[in-house]
């Protein structure tokens, strides 16, 4: 068995980003999901398993680092 590391491409742009985040949440919809629930999940752990393998959404997710979506959440929250 193979032992490689899996290297993931991260987004920049804060559109990419909204849109991956959109196509994640749909692909969690479609498959019954609570969306948010699994999203919260994903942030909190890291831990992939929480996003559906559905629509390539789980791969789509981990090309956002989790540092810049909590913070551009925090940014959009509150506005600033």
């Amino acid at each position: 068995m193979e032992d490689a590391t899996r290297k993931f491409s991260t987004i920049d742009s804060k559109t990419e980003m909204r849109e991956i985040l959109s196509s994640v949440y749909n692909s969690l919809k479609e498959k019954g999901y609570n969306p948010i629930n699994q999203l919260v999940g994903y942030i909190l752990s890291e831990d992939p398993t929480y996003i559906t393998n559905y629509n390539n959404a789980r791969s789509l997710i981990c090309r956002i680092d989790r540092d810049d979506l909590l913070q551009e959440l925090l940014v959009s929250y509150l506005g600033k």
